[in-house]
């Protein structure tokens, strides 16, 4: 069967064609995930467990040390690091390219069931990959409103049970952080005189709770027709029930009394908030933080939609009842909308510049009409493949996408071309349309082949190369694909109709002044060149090798500043403060404060310019978190464009703190850091 003739036989077919496949790539479009970046799974997996309370030397001997012990001969493992720091500890498994990391989890989980009298005050292990979907795609920071004097540290319950518990059941959200929450405890404080007075030790008190706070099944009895189970209830949830607890009891075999020591003669019991492990202020104020990560594959838009209505609706309900006001500090999506609205502006009007182009050279309207029909067609083709093999769109597929708007149009010119000089030679329509295709079709074909050859080693690898621009090869491959059917299918249908009649000499088509003077001397000079060169081999070397030297000059002196991947600008600074070691919370949190307040005259607390007096940019959503051993600071500019100059701006009061070390970043498009520090 020959496509070309069945094409302009059956145009009315060729049309349905074309129609289907705008109309599924319209509904693929509105399904595909919209994100920043693909999603790439790194071959890594942390666990990480914590212990509340222990130093580093009591978790790499009683924890980290007994579970890298199981973990060192686990298969596939080609590199393992562990950190033990205050409260917790994390193992870094690095797994080779493309391993199975649902096969790893399991084995990684088996193993860890080896290990064995972990310390009671130990948490279970968590185990999670490495990936850019654990990056939080939302920051909010909660304070208190005008006249609320409660601490915020008493809000820790609240907020997990209400706060955390609502944003996760958002559509698309894997989980919800809270920072700076501290949970209700009762406090057992012993009195050493009174301890010693009965000549009790802190374990026995230690035993006697447990064994109190027990629940234990007694067994069966028997009644009648009836087994009835037997259980001691040992839960306590009071503090007077902690208060009766017996630690000791004694009976005088004279007089034969009965002597008790509970545990509230020897210790105050009272019902408190743990100690705080972080101090988080936002604004000068007094704050909490949570962030939201959503799911892989989730449409970043649609998240963050929900996210923010059920933020709305906090605002509004729970939280202005209990005096607390909510505001966002991070959002993804500013970003997103941006560059994403960006690139499909370069579609625009990289179209339209084809447009033109093909106007000055065809100088036909219909025939610029019938080419550019193929820049829609194979484009919103495209989203057809991409849904079908599960890719995004994401700045990366948009991009392959902005690239190959120039691209489509290179196999419907070809043919066009042939198809405008036959009939510009007298050939009826229908034949002109046929031969002008069948001609150029096998030179059409290998050109877009070897345009998909190229992408063919991004498709099948498994590095995080290969997951970030696998997006940009199927968005291009998939083009150009389609342009090639076009150019042999709807070209000649459209060629046979619209470019009937009669087409005229080429010579007495439309001028344009000025710019056909220039091109007809642009191309005889060239011409004239040509023949010069090729009259004289040393003449023709000579040209040759001017050509590469210059050509290697320019790339030495032009050549761009070489970097893993684009920074972009995401109006977003942290930075990262490490104190010596051994700062306890207080002195971190003091040299923290003395950052905030060296930085609190570049706040735009309202609507102020985007520059200072100095011209220095003004700060929104300043906001910092200090905790044992280490602290960061976060921050955005008034004025987008000038977020990079926060760098710098942020770091000379960092550094000039004695004895900390302190680092400034923006991050990149794809999580990466730039900027620098100390």
């Amino acid at each position: 069967m020959n496509i070309i003739r069945l094409s302009i036989h059956r145009p009315i077919a060729v049309t349905a064609a074309v129609v289907m496949v705008v109309l599924f790539g319209w509904i693929a479009l509105q399904r595909i995930p919209i994100q920043l970046a693909p999603d790439v799974r790194r071959p890594v997996i942390i666990v990480r467990t914590s212990w509340p309370g222990a130093s580093p030397v009591e978790i790499e001997r009683e924890i980290m040390n007994r579970q890298e012990e199981v973990l060192k001969g686990l298969e596939g493992v080609r590199e393992m690091s562990g950190t033990a720091r205050q409260n917790s500890s994390s193992i870094t498994l690095e797994f080779p390219a493309g391993y199975d990391l649902d096969r790893a989890m399991m084995l990684v989980a088996n193993r860890l069931d080896r290990v064995s009298g972990y310390p009671e005050e130990a948490d279970e292990p968590l185990l999670r990959t490495s990936g850019n979907e654990d990056n939080a795609i939302a920051w909010f920071a909660i304070t208190r409103v005008a006249g609320n004097d409660r601490p915020m540290i008493t809000y820790g319950d609240f907020l997990q049970d209400v706060v955390q518990d609502r944003m996760e059941r958002v559509t698309g959200v894997s989980g919800a952080n809270i920072f700076g929450d501290t949970e209700r405890e009762m406090r057992i404080v012993i009195e050493p005189e009174k301890l010693a007075r009965y000549a009790m030790t802190v374990g026995e008190v230690i035993n006697r709770l447990r064994s109190a706070n027990t629940s234990i099944t007694g067994g069966g009895v028997i009644e009648g027709k009836r087994r009835y189970i037997v259980r001691t209830e040992g839960n306590i949830s009071t503090i007077e029930q902690v208060k009766a607890i017996v630690l000791r009891s004694a009976t005088n075999g004279v007089v034969g009394r009965v002597g008790r020591v509970t545990l509230g003669d020897i210790a105050d019991v009272t019902l408190d908030y743990q100690e705080i492990r972080a101090v988080i202020r936002e604004m000068g104020e007094p704050s909490m933080g949570f962030n939201v990560a959503r799911e892989q594959g989730a449409n970043v838009i649609e998240v963050m939609a929900g996210i923010q209505a059920a933020v709305k609706e906090l605002a509004e309900g729970p939280l202005k009842d209990n005096g607390l006001q909510i505001k966002q500090i991070y959002d993804e999506t500013d970003y997103i909308n941006s560059a994403i609205g960006l690139v499909r502006q370069n579609i625009v009007i990289g179209g339209l510049l084809a447009a033109m182009m093909l106007i000055l050279f065809l100088r036909s309207i219909r025939a610029t009409v019938i080419v550019g029909l193929a820049i829609p067609v194979s484009v919103i083709g495209t989203f057809v493949a991409m849904a079908a093999l599960g890719r995004s769109l994401n700045v990366i597929s948009l991009a392959g996408i902005a690239f190959a708007v120039g691209m489509v149009v290179d196999a419907a010119i070809v043919v066009l071309e042939n198809i405008f000089r036959l009939r510009q030679d007298g050939v009826p329509p229908a034949e002109a349309a046929y031969r002008g295709a069948a001609q150029v079709w096998g030179a059409v074909l290998v050109s877009a082949l070897t345009t998909v050859m190229v992408f063919i080693p991004i498709l099948v690898m498994e590095l995080e190369v290969g997951q970030l621009f696998r997006d940009i090869a199927v968005a291009i491959s998939v083009s150009v694909l389609l342009s090639l059917i076009v150019a042999i299918t709807l070209i000649p249908a459209l060629s046979n109709r619209m470019l009937g009649g009669n087409i005229g000499d080429p010579e007495k088509a439309w001028r344009i002044p000025g710019l056909d003077n220039f091109a007809h001397g642009f191309v005889r000079f060239w011409q004239n060149f040509a023949r010069v060169v090729v009259r004289k081999k040393t003449l023709a070397l000579g040209v040759v090798g001017a050509i590469v030297a210059g050509a290697a000059a320019f790339t030495v002196v032009a050549l761009p500043k070489l970097d893993y991947l684009p920074t972009g600008n995401r109006n977003f600074v942290y930075g990262f403060i490490s104190p010596p070691a051994g700062y306890n919370l207080e002195t971190v949190a003091a040299a923290t404060n003395r950052i905030e307040k060296s930085m609190e005259k570049y706040w735009a607390k309202e609507q102020t310019p985007t520059a200072g007096p100095d011209d220095t940019p003004m700060m929104r959503r300043y906001f910092s978190v200090a905790l044992e051993g280490r602290a960061f600071i976060t921050a955005s500019a008034v004025d987008p464009t000038r977020s990079g100059e926060l760098v710098a701006l942020m770091s000379d009061p960092a550094r000039q703190e004695p004895g900390i070390n302190a680092a400034m970043y923006q991050p990149s498009l794809f999580g990466r850091s730039v900027g620098g520090g100390r």
